[in-house]
């Protein structure tokens, strides 16, 4: 599924920018709700692979397309506001989603994927009887107006650090998602469900912090600062779950981390989209796709120093925080010369 997100992202963000956003929405969400439906019905493995590379592929269309929306729509100066709105969106949908999916998976395996399938489907005819346009015909980079461009033109110059600067906060957080159930089991005794109310209140505190703290600090301070402070208090996240022996240390210390983390991802795309010239979905998508990457490479990483010692992934944790502090600091330093010159 991620892999089909890396690969396609950046071609239905691109792709927004020529058609419009709202046709690319309408393919991705009911491209969902079609992916859904066939693990619903799976009856072989074969089945869920398909169902899972095509929800990829198609779904990989929704993230990009809707950060292009956002940034349509808003003024730079609410940019980050609006980011951060989409962002606290995502995070309570991971709140909500695998409690919903648990209730009903009681009563049968099948109906958490018909309950998503329908629901995908809702908000795709939300899409087309309410939802407006956001990219006039005279914005749009149509085909046929002069050689394509690349869409590697994005990752050129000083902006590409903030891609790489985004991939490595997604290892980490991967990476984390992936052995923090073993790590609290191991160093605190918590049981499966204690580890699902603890990431549902890491969800809330980031959505509470994204949907409504971010815009104003964005405002006050800029996404540079927003990202310095990201990053800064996701390093000493990790450092805290480190100590982590009950329950509650288990739900500060990630809470902490999370708040960190969520803010970084909707900066990197307000601050993309304001300073690089390049189509608002070719942007989002290329970012997308760096996130993807991050996703991919991160568990079985994670995993595997884990296995050396179940103190590693978050010891790394820190150290890929700070390695992307010090890309920020090499970003700001270029742009300062940039504007110099």
């Amino acid at each position: 599924y991620s892999f089909m997100q890396l690969l396609f992202a950046p071609l239905w963000g691109r792709l927004s920018d020529q058609i419009g956003r709202k046709p690319i929405l309408i393919i991705g969400i009911s491209g969902l709700a079609f992916s859904f439906f066939l693990m619903a019905i799976a009856d072989s493995l074969f089945m869920l692979f398909v169902a899972r590379i095509l929800g990829g592929t198609l779904s990989a269309a929704n993230m990009p397309t809707a950060m292009a929306y956002v940034a349509d729509i808003t003024t730079e100066e609410n940019r980050s506001k609006g980011m951060g709105i989409v962002g606290a969106a995502t995070g309570l949908g991971f709140i909500f989603g695998p409690a919903v999916g648990g209730v009903f998976s009681d009563i049968s395996f099948t109906l958490p994927f018909y309950i998503s399938a329908l629901s995908s489907l809702i908000t795709c005819i939300l899409v087309i009887f309410v939802l407006k346009e956001s990219l006039p015909e005279e914005k749009r980079k149509l085909k046929g107006s002069g050689p394509t461009p690349s869409r590697w033109n994005a990752f050129k110059g000083t902006t590409a650090i903030l891609f790489i600067l985004q991939f490595f906060i997604s290892v980490s957080l991967a990476g984390l998602e992936a052995t923090y159930a073993y790590f609290a089991a191991e160093q605190a005794g918590l049981q499966s469900k204690h580890i699902g109310y603890i990431f549902m209140l890491m969800g809330l505190g980031s959505a509470i912090v994204q949907g409504g703290v971010m815009g104003p600090l964005a405002k006050k301070f800029g996404e540079g600062k927003i990202i310095q402070a990201g990053i800064i208090v996701s390093a000493i996240g990790f450092s805290l779950i480190l100590f982590t022996d009950s329950f509650a240390t288990a739900a500060i210390f990630l809470t902490i981390f999370g708040v960190g983390n969520g803010v970084i991802r909707p900066a990197i795309s307000a601050l993309l989209t304001k300073t690089s010239t390049e189509g608002h979905g070719n942007i989002t998508g290329l970012l997308s796709s760096f996130d993807s990457l991050g996703r991919i490479i991160g568990p079985p990483l994670g995993g595997l120093i884990f296995s050396l010692h179940i103190f590693l992934p978050y010891i790394s944790g820190v150290i890929l925080s700070l390695f992307a502090l010090l890309l920020f600091q090499v970003y700001r330093v270029r742009l300062r010369n940039i504007e110099n010159s």
